[in-house]
């Protein structure tokens, strides 16, 4: 019986590793379809998302371009008579756009665009400006009168609007 125990051993073992090398195969199995399911939800997410990108890049209305910038230099400084006294107002101006080319024109009519601005500052009654209603609605005069002048000149408003950096009023 020894003997047959001995060859009944071989035969259970060689029973029992086709057993586990078939779990060895089924894990591999699975683990490969696990990573070409992964695989494949990666490449539909990357396909998914591009197609989104694409409509975010189109605005459905167009961008507008940056700020420029455009200081008058140096402050305007008007004089004003006001109950018997002697009155100042100094205000620092810059010109607000958004074309590059229209802005660089601009220079060119610097000395027309400082005698508007000093002829309608000096026409302002001294009172008003004291309240930022008052000097809310200057800035708005400035910025019409400078857009008529540049249509004028130029043959386009160029700027956007008028921006008072600094206002004293002494």
């Amino acid at each position: 019986m020894a003997k047959q125990s001995r060859d009944e051993a071989p035969a259970a073992e060689a029973a029992a590793v086709p057993g586990k090398s078939k779990k060895k195969l089924l894990i591999l199995v699975g683990v490969g379809l696990l990573a070409v399911l992964l695989s494949a939800g990666g490449v539909t997410y990357m396909l998914m998302s591009g197609d989104e990108e694409v409509a975010e890049a189109e605005p459905a209305e167009p961008a507008r371009a940056g700020a420029l910038y455009q200081p008058l230099d140096p402050a305007f400084v008007v004089n004003y008579t006001h109950e018997g006294r002697k009155r100042y107002l100094q205000v620092n101006v810059v010109l607000m756009g958004r074309d590059s080319e229209g802005m660089a024109s601009v220079a060119a009519h610097m000395p027309l665009l400082r005698n508007e601005l000093v002829l309608l500052f000096s026409s302002e009654e001294f009172q008003t400006l004291f309240s930022p209603e008052g000097k809310e609605a200057l800035r708005e005069r400035a910025t019409l009168a400078v857009k008529a002048l540049l249509e004028k000149e130029v043959g386009d408003p160029v700027i956007e609007s008028v921006l008072f950096t600094n206002i004293v009023l002494q």
